[in-house]
């Protein structure tokens, strides 16, 4: 299943081999992971692991995690996209969005931008009905992006590995 979505400045694709260099060094880098699970950073084995069930996601459920690339460069930002949230059971059946962009990308929009092409895409294409957007409290960057999209908070609760603070926030089709 090839599925491209296309932005002013993005490129929302699958994954090929050649972004895993990019993608280890994003997640290999502490402030872009410092909200991520337990803030510790990914390694390249690791990131090729990530990757390969991202793809996995693809196949079994038509949905998953898009390579971000900047249109004017064709440089992988980072990701954006949907996943199953299996790491937080209370919440499921539930679809998430979310996003991990390298730090050269951050305040500029681009998650916002591309966030809004895959909401259309999961709301549109997949009839998804509802879809929920999870951040650590304290990631306000990341909440900052929920509320443009239109999303609410819907609960606190925390990472059950991490015991982190989480919040759930929630985007409701409207019929």
């Amino acid at each position: 299943m090839t599925i491209t979505l296309r932005t002013p400045r993005l490129t929302l694709r699958r994954w090929r081999e050649d972004d895993l260099e990019p993608m280890a060094a994003i997640n290999g880098d502490p402030d872009v992971m410092r909200w991520i699970r337990d803030g510790s950073v990914q390694d390249r084995a690791q990131t090729a692991a990530s990757i390969a069930a991202w793809e996995r996601e693809w196949e079994e459920h038509g949905i998953g995690l898009f390579a971000a690339e900047l249109r004017e460069d064709r440089r992988l930002i980072g990701f954006i996209g949907l996943s199953v949230p299996r790491y937080l059971p209370e919440i499921l059946p539930a679809v998430e969005i979310g996003w991990r962009l390298g730090r050269p990308f951050w305040g500029r929009g681009l998650a916002t931008e591309g966030a809004r092409a895959v909401l259309d895409f999961a709301l549109r294409d997949r009839g998804l009905a509802r879809i929920v957007s999870v951040h650590a409290v304290g990631n306000d960057a990341s909440e900052r992006v929920m509320r443009k999209l239109g999303m609410r908070c819907e609960r606190e609760t925390r990472h059950p590995l991490s015991g982190a603070a989480l919040r759930v926030h929630v985007l409701e089709a409207r019929p």
